[in-house]
Order: C-alpha cells, then structure tokens, then sequence
C-alpha cells in the first residue's frame, strides 16, 4: 500500500489526527530498568509499561506495538492459535527460538521479541507500515513473493484491523496477574474484542496516519537499538 504525499501542516487537519500524532510519538522517560522495576514491584504486569520499554528499546511507536498485540491476542497472555502460535503477540516457535525467547508465555519476553520482530520487518521493507504488517502475518517471504500485501483475506484484514486500531486513540492493555500458567497447545486463541475500535472511514484518514507513522518511524532510524533483551 503505497503512502501519499506529504500534507501540509498535517497537526492541525483535525483535532483527531492531531491527538493521534501525540500518542504516536516515541515515549521518553525512565530508562529499562527503573520502567521493569515499576512493572515487577506490584505483583502484577502492567502491560503498558512492558510495551512502553519495548517501544524505547525499539523506536517503536508504543500505540502501534499495542494495536499489533490486541488484533493478534487482544493482550491475552495464555492463548495459543491453531496454528501454534504463543502468547500476547502470537509468536511462532521457530520465530520465538530466533528472537531469543525462551519463554513465549512470559508477558515481557514475549513482548520484547515481537517488538523487535516487528522492528526488523520496518527494517527490511523500507518503514513501509503496511507491509511490515503483511509480513509479521503472512511472513516477509510471502511479502516479497506478491510484492506488496499477499492476497490473502486474512492478511488483507489483518493489516486493516491494525490500522483500525490505530484510527481508535489511545489504546490501553491493561494489567495481568505475573506467573501466568502456559496453556494447553491445542487452546485457540479466544475472539477478538472490539469494543472501542473506530474505524477509518475514508483514504484521507488512512493516509494521514500512515504518514504520522512513517515521519515517527523514520525520526528515529538514526537510533536503533539492537540488542536483544
């Protein structure tokens, strides 16, 4: 999906926009270890502070690790996919084993290796978002082949609930309880819940997001971090 021009003073198209180009930028704050300490000192896992460091770590947007983790789990630690893949965002064993995650029913493992997935196919395809998206679905080689978003359904929609996602404002994960049990492998991942998602409706909307992503995206190339956890 290819991304239009630049608009001109995109921050003030519409107060939308401009609250979305706010929540998508990179979050500053305290370093890893004070955040992780803020997330380990209650008993629970407040999620959004785990994918607050993943963004930092990655220079990520942290709304757009969030949108990938609720279209692929809806936050849900402990769900399985038919197919088999893991935890909050849906690693598959053999990607989990390359990203370093040993285990993918941890909330901050599984977190971090799906940010840095995610990073990596920003990477491969030029901060292309859309793509980026079709490959972490559908896989980078699948991306390739088609050039551009493969023609599967459930890619095609996938990519679309994303940036749904998006388009909806702030999106909050929530906490979850630490030490939460693995699953069953054959448990398939419970519906999506789509309370409070709102959708694009219209190109130019598409557009301007995509744009705020790409400007957010390419601010901060200069400064990757790759290290693994």
């Amino acid at each position: 999906m290819a991304i239009g021009p630049i608009l001109p003073d995109i921050n003030t198209t519409s107060a939308a926009y401009a609250t979305a180009a706010q929540q998508l930028n990179a979050n500053a704050g305290a370093g890893f270890s004070s955040a992780l300490q803020n997330v380990l000192s209650s008993g629970r896992a407040d999620l959004d502070d785990i994918f607050d460091i993943a963004a930092r770590r990655y220079n990520l947007p942290s709304n757009l690790i969030k949108a990938v983790a609720k279209a692929e789990s809806n936050f849900k630690p402990d769900v399985t996919s038919r197919c088999g893949a893991m935890g909050i965002m849906q690693l598959m064993p053999g990607t989990a084993r390359y990203l370093g995650v040993t285990d993918p029913f941890d909330p901050e493992q599984n977190i971090m290796g799906g940010a840095k997935y995610l990073r990596e196919m920003l990477d491969k395809f030029d901060g292309d978002v859309s793509l980026a998206l079709a490959a972490y679905n559908a896989g980078p080689n699948n991306v390739v082949k088609y050039d551009g978003i493969p023609p599967f359904n459930e890619t095609q929609n996938y990519v679309k609930k994303v940036f749904e996602y998006l388009g909806g404002g702030d999106i909050t994960a929530g906490t979850i309880p630490l030490g939460v049990a693995a699953p069953s492998p054959s448990a398939p991942v419970k519906a999506q819940d789509k309370s409070g998602m709102a959708a694009l409706n219209d190109a130019l909307a598409q557009m301007v997001l995509m744009k705020i992503l790409e400007m957010q995206l390419n601010s901060s190339s200069d400064d990757k971090d790759k290290k693994v956890f």
